[in-house]
This record gives C-alpha cells, sequence and structure tokens, in this order.
C-alpha cells in the first residue's frame, strides 16, 4: 500500500524534473557560437622555445673511495670488536624485577630515602606505585641495571641489541621529576 502512495508522488516530481532539464537544452546559445568563432579567427600566437638543458657533470668526491653501503666496513671499523667471542650477555635464567615491566621513559624519580647510610631512589610507575630501589636493581625494559644513584638522578647501564646479533651496553640515567 505505501509503495503504491509513494510512485503516485514520485511519478509527477521525476516528469517534472525531466522536463526542468529538457527546457535547459533548448535555450539560444548563439552568443556562445559567436564568442568561439571569433576566438577562432584570431591568429596563433608562438610558443617560446625549451630552455637549454646543461648536460649533467659527475662530481667525485677526493679521498672517498669505499661503498657507503658495504655493511663490512660498518661491523670492523665503527663497533668495537669482540675479542675471543666476549662482549655483552644478557642472563636469561635472572629473575625479573617488577620495574623491568615498563618502559625507562614511563618511570619518574620523585625523590630519594637514605637508610642505614645507603642512598635509596624512589620511583614512581605509570600505574602510580612507589617503588623504592637501590644500587645493582633493575629497571626498564632494556636489562637497565642501576649503576650509581644520587640526589637528583639515577644512573644505569641498559644492554641493547648491537644490530649485528649481539648486544652492547648503554648509558642510561632517570632525572629527578619536579612536581
Amino acid at each position: 500500500m505505501t509503495s503504491e502512495r509513494q510512485r503516485r508522488v514520485l511519478a509527477p516530481l521525476a516528469v517534472l524534473g525531466l522536463t526542468a532539464l529538457l527546457a535547459g537544452c533548448g535555450s539560444d546559445s548563439e552568443d556562445l557560437r559567436a564568442y568561439v568563432e571569433s576566438v577562432k579567427q584570431q591568429p596563433a600566437g608562438d610558443i617560446p622555445p625549451l630552455p637549454q638543458v646543461k648536460a649533467y657533470e659527475p662530481f667525485e668526491y677526493p679521498g672517498h673511495r669505499r661503498d657507503p653501503f658495504d655493511a663490512s666496513v660498518v661491523a670492523h671499523q665503527l663497533l668495537p670488536q669482540k675479542k675471543g667471542g666476549g662482549g655483552v650477555h644478557i642472563d636469561p635464567n635472572r629473575p625479573r624485577e617488577y620495574l623491568e615491566r615498563f618502559p625507562l621513559d614511563s618511570l619518574k624519580m620523585v625523590g630519594t630515602l637514605q637508610q642505614k647510610g645507603q642512598l635509596w631512589a624512589l620511583i614512581r610507575t605509570p600505574d602510580g606505585t612507589v617503588q623504592r630501589v637501590g644500587v645493582g636493581n633493575y629497571l626498564g625494559q632494556n636489562h637497565g641495571r642501576i649503576k650509581r644513584i644520587t640526589e637528583t638522578s639515577v644512573e644505569l647501564v641498559e644492554i641493547v641489541p648491537d644490530g649485528f646479533g649481539g648486544y652492547m651496553e648503554r648509558p642510561a640515567r632517570i632525572a629527578l621529576s619536579k612536581p
């Protein structure tokens, strides 16, 4: 029943729309034709010539003979060599500490505490808890071990991949956060 009613309303609207479209096609366009003819009668202009392109001249930098994309050069010249299979290793059997589950940049040093002559750092985690840590504790996701605690910072050494299948040590620091 509803579709029949819609057809009765839409059929006259469709006819009215088609009539309006066809009426626009029958308008006088003599002024447009006259303009096109006047443009065609004008003489054609000259197209300016293309600019001369200079030939490419390669430049060779003196004293640079090695291939910059040769990975063996980077591995042998820029990174310290591991002697006798030594180098930095990660202990996979070491039990993880609580603060190792958080990225280092998400941890904030909020203060220090001195107890029996030992200086402890107070670290706030992203979940809002405050943890006490000392020299030798681990924090961060890169096996960061605390080496020194001062009144204003916690200094640690992280173990990160060196890009060649091994590991290297990288110093890091967490500074005292301002309130």
